[in-house]
């Protein structure tokens, strides 16, 4: 419209284009009289620049060059400019991004009022070329029935009637060219009540359309029902299917897969349907979901979820299933979900030919793993054959859970046959009872069902307090340790009345023995434990034991869970043959962890207390802890007893010529030992904290054990990612 009101339209050919020019004027233009403008885009006619060292200065000049500016054919927004910078509001800067829609009537004046249109006519709401006209003179129309549809901006949009009634005129044709507001149909109201209905064109829900269909389809090709055969195999394995682990992991209904419709990278070489069928999803599933999200909440339990299908070219790692690997633990990387990798699988796949490379050690897998190390938990799970890069990840990850029939080698058989190293059968490379002694596999299971079931478990410590705790009666705890200093007991005896009822995740279970490590819950707090086993080497700590007693305090540490020690050691194991197990490095270690924990640590001393092992226990020194107590049968001294006095008192005992005096004056001198360093005499010379009932135990340490801060999932105050070892 012009200022005067008269209607122009906005598509149609420039007749006037005069522009501005001067100093400080700068005009980007593309158009020039003549040219044709065209209502399938928005046109940017010209862009006009003014500047100046001076605000008011430079919107004088702004005022002077839309003066200037002339342009006949098309509708501009040249008044409504001028309007603003003319403004009182504009001159004192005090405009808005919504200055213009709070004060349109008064800038556009008379070209804000729409010409007057024919009553009854359906107008076109945008500027646009008739695609199609979808009424004749004569039919009857419903309220929001498209009578015509129009091309704007290279889409096609539906002018709907606003009233229901019958046409009288169709004042359009298909090809047209028409400006908003153009009259394109016009409807005469009708008394007729079917008329009156407005008019339901909604598609049935129920319709599934052609693109939606073959998406289905797809989709359909991924399930385990759709392949019957492999299926069938895994059943005479006794296995499950990747999907099948995945399912019972996470809550119903809440997995959402990423990049499921991945094929091998060997279009070279195979069929696009052989493809389709046959290398379903690259071989490997992944996503995230919900991991006991009834407990803890979705904050707290939504998890990254990675699984090898060995049924899909033998769980082997392909071009698309690295990329989806690397995807997965990009997202669990930025959101901080947990991990859990179903590791099943042969290793590289040399049969992916569509991706040039050459040695192919550029993969981001497994630095990408590597990297979420002590940002949050990683659980691996092995089932079946797990071998090079597959057992790589594995080894990863701060848990591994491996079934029984398990068989897991940094190399497969071929890998093994090929550098000269013989011919294995898989079963014999990795063996479970072999990694379970060697401390590779943290927890042993019958079978996939229960390593499942481990893994929810796991990850329930790090997710946050349980409610409905019980525990056995703590009086049992008197009775642990045998009156008979010298009698073995179970420590895990203590363990198990100790915690929660039913709460012990003992990690390890096989590997280093003399000492035991669990994640445990009191009062449903998720804590970890660390304690000497006396049932073996007396509950001397040997090289295998001290490595495995770091790695607990460093879990611990990482991820903001307070340290229970059960101490009852004589201390490290010596000797030639425990030197050539490097235990000065190994006991080391521990001394280094327990110096950087961060996280409270109580330490109850049992039975024996003797030497750098008890110190060890403690996290360095016995009053390292938070608190330090004894049970009643506490013995403590810088070793043992009875070696303490055959080392001190050699010369004194060796004068003795007769043996029963001797033996006589030895145990005098072990009693008087014994008495020096009882619970009760070292609680007098304040080298622990207290001497408690063991019935008060657990009370004692819910008092000296404070809830720890975490940010995320790991402990802010950690300096350190999780080792694996």
């Amino acid at each position: 419209m012009t200022p005067g009101g008269e209607v122009l339209p906005r598509s149609g050919v420039l007749e006037r284009f005069d522009l501005p020019a001067g100093r400080g004027i700068r005009v980007d233009t593309a158009a020039r009289a003549g040219h044709r403008v065209h209502p399938g885009f928005d046109p940017l006619l010209a862009k006009i620049v003014v500047h100046d060292s001076d605000p008011d200065a430079a919107r004088r000049g702004a005022l002077r060059a839309l003066a200037e500016t002339r342009i006949d054919g098309v509708a501009t927004n040249l008044a409504v400019q001028r309007a603003v910078l003319g403004s009182a509001d504009f001159a004192a800067g005090s405009c808005t991004t919504s200055y213009v829609d709070e004060h349109w009537a008064e800038l556009a004046g008379p070209a804000a009022e729409s010409a007057a249109e024919p009553d009854g006519s359906v107008t076109a709401p945008m500027s646009g070329s008739v695609v199609s006209v979808d009424v004749a003179d004569g039919d009857p129309v419903a309220p929001g029935q498209a009578v015509v549809t129009l091309e704007a901006m290279k889409m096609h949009h539906l002018v709907r009637a606003d009233r229901g009634g019958h046409v009288v005129r169709v004042r359009v044709r298909e090809g047209d060219v028409v400006d908003a507001g153009t009259p394109v149909v016009l409807v005469r109201e009708s008394d007729d009540a079917a008329l009156a209905a407005p008019a339901d064109d909604r598609p049935d829900p129920a319709h599934i359309r052609p693109d939606l269909a073959r998406v289905l389809e797809r989709r359909a090709l991924l399930s385990d029902e759709r392949r019957p055969e492999a299926v069938r195999k895994r059943r005479e394995r006794g296995m499950r299917t990747a999907r099948e682990n995945i399912a019972d992991l996470v809550d119903p209904d809440t997995f959402t897969e990423y990049g499921g419709f991945a094929v091998a990278a060997q279009r070279r070489r195979r069929e696009a349907d052989d493809l389709v069928r046959n290398t379903p999803a690259d071989g490997m599933v992944t996503g995230v979901g919900s991991v006991n999200g009834a407990l803890f909440g979705p904050e707290r339990s939504t998890c990254a979820v990675l699984a090898y299908d060995y049924t899909v070219l033998a769980g082997t790692q392909g071009h698309f299933n690295h990329r989806k690997t690397d995807r997965i633990l990009e997202v669990a990387g930025r959101h901080e979900y947990p991990v859990v990798l179903f590791a099943e699988g042969g290793g590289g796949r040399p049969g992916d030919v569509d991706v040039p490379k050459s040695g192919g050690l550029t993969t981001p897998s497994f630095l990408a793993l590597g990297e979420l190390s002590g940002r949050v938990p990683t659980v691996g799970i092995a089932a079946g054959r797990c071998f090079a890069g597959n057992a790589a990840l594995l080894g990863t990850c701060d848990v591994v859970i491996a079934t029984r029939d398990s068989t897991i080698g940094m190399g497969g058989p071929a890998m093994i046959e090929g550098g000269g190293l013989g011919v294995h059968a898989p079963e014999d490379v990795g063996p479970i009872d072999v990694h379970t002694r060697n401390g590779v596999v943290d927890i042993a299971v019958d079978d996939e069902a229960a390593a499942v079931a481990a893994a929810r478990r796991y990850l329930t410590y790090f997710q946050g307090d349980l409610p409905g705790h019980t525990a056995p009666d703590q009086r049992a705890l008197r009775h642990v340790v045998p009156e008979n200093r010298k009698r073995v007991y179970d420590v895990h005896d203590a363990i198990d009345l100790l915690c929660d009822t039913g709460s012990v995740l003992e990690l390890r279970p096989s590997f280093g023995r003399c000492a035991v490590t669990a994640l445990v819950r009191i009062a449903g707090r998720p804590m970890g434990l660390i304690a000497n086993n006396p049932a073996v080497l007396g509950g001397a700590i040997d090289a295998d034991g001290a490595d495995k007693l770091a790695r607990m305090l460093q879990l611990c540490e990482v991820f903001g869970l307070p340290v229970v020690s059960l101490c009852d050691t004589p201390g490290f194991m010596v000797g030639p043959e425990a030197e050539k197990t490097a235990t000065v490095r190994h006991f080391g270690r521990l001394f280094v962890r327990g110096a950087h924990l961060t996280v409270p640590i109580a330490a109850v001393v049992l039975r024996k207390s003797y030497g750098l092992g008890a110190m060890a226990m403690a996290g360095g020194s016995l009053h390292r802890p938070a608190l330090a107590v004894s049970w009643p049968s506490g013995e403590f001294g810088g070793m043992g007893l009875e070696g303490a006095v055959r080392l001190g008192f050699r010369r004194e005992l060796d004068a003795i010529a007769d043996p029963d005096l001797r033996q006589r004056r030895f145990d005098e001198l072990v009693a008087e030992m014994y008495e020096n360093g009882s619970a009760l005499n070292t609680a007098m010379h304040l080298e622990v904290d207290d001497v408690i009932d063991p019935a008060e135990t657990r009370d004692v340490l819910l008092r000296a054990l404070p809830p720890v801060p975490r940010r995320g999932w790991v402990n802010p105050r950690a300096r350190a990612v999780l080792d694996t070892w």
